[in-house]
């Protein structure tokens, strides 16, 4: 499949620091192997173990909704002793990083970072390696059937079967006219996400079943990416994000897919089939200031944020 030239992983890193907190310079990590010059002081040990930063890698689609609450959160806190009195006084660090889903799951599995974000369900070979999985459910998301506002298509339909679907990126049909006669004799463009990519594995699963998507379908490193390709181009399809589609309202028109429309009330009603979870995944037990800010994204303001992004919240 085609790729996009510009690098499909996107980093976003979220750090705030308070001057005047401490008039000392942090000290770097020991070294391995490097021993202490001074014994720690009993009542000092539980500070030293605290970690006061938070990895998450993994879902496109997911990490800007945790950027989004990670910077509430650090805001409105600032120093992890204003989250909980027993906590030290430290700078609250939160990074967060895209790269797919697939790559989540890897990061948590290799411990190169805490969390990760993943944009469908954990594969049971996945999970043999996550004896201690935990899962949080962010968030839902759909893949909606994304068109150009222009597409002649959507004069005449405002559905399209499985059937039709499968047809479409299977390059079965290979313009619109092949979908319906009175449409012009215009090459479909289809437009899909990478093949690591969490969109991609749902699409396939739940539509397309065995049959493959054409090779030569665009292949977006990013949900941002694909839309923006849809955007861009009349004669394009592709599977938009729920949440994406809802950020960019009058710039990508959706399809029906076998009658039904992509609503909260489908999507949480399951009458929707092509939806995925948003999940954040650990694996072990939490730390305490994981826990904290786990529960800050569960709350009532962190579901707040994921719904004002696009997504249905998990509650």
């Amino acid at each position: 499949m085609k790729k996009f030239s510009f690098i499909s992983i996107i980093l976003v890193l979220v750090l705030i620091l308070t001057a005047g907190c401490t008039g000392q310079q942090a000290a770097p990590p020991a070294q391995e192997g490097e021993q202490e010059q001074a014994e720690t002081p009993e009542g000092e040990e539980a500070e030293d173990e605290f970690n006061p930063q938070i990895l998450f890698n993994g879902s496109s689609t997911l990490a800007p909704v945790i950027a989004s609450i990670s910077t509430n959160f650090i805001e409105g806190y600032v120093t992890w002793d204003k989250v909980d009195p027993s906590f030290p006084e430290k700078n609250i660090a939160i990074y967060v990083s895209a790269g797919g889903s697939g790559q989540g799951v890897k990061s948590v599995i290799d411990k190169t970072s805490d969390f990760g974000m993943v944009a469908r369900t954990v594969k049971d070979s996945e999970k043999e390696q996550l004896p201690e999985l935990q899962e949080f459910l962010v968030g839902i998301d759909a893949l909606t059937l994304g068109v150009n506002p222009n597409n002649p298509v959507l004069t005449v339909k405002d559905n399209l079967t499985k059937d039709e679907i499968v047809k479409i990126f299977s390059g079965e049909y290979k313009t619109w006219k092949d979908l319906d006669a009175s449409l012009p004799d215009k090459e479909i463009i289809v437009v899909t996400r990478d093949i690591g990519g969490g969109a991609h594995e749902v699409f396939q699963s739940k539509v397309m079943g065995d049959v493959e998507v054409k090779p030569d379908a665009i292949q977006a490193p990013s949900m941002g990416a694909l839309v923006t390709k849809i955007i861009e181009n009349e004669y394009a399809i592709g599977y938009a994000s729920f949440g994406v589609v809802n950020q960019n309202i009058g710039k990508v028109a959706t399809l029906k897919v076998d009658g039904v429309e992509a609503t909260k009330e489908n999507i949480l009603g399951g009458s929707y089939i092509i939806q995925r979870p948003l999940l954040a995944i650990i694996n072990g037990r939490l730390t305490e200031p994981q826990q904290a800010f786990i529960d800050y994204v569960m709350s009532e303001d962190g579901m707040k944020v994921v719904e004002e992004m696009g997504f249905v919240p998990a509650k």
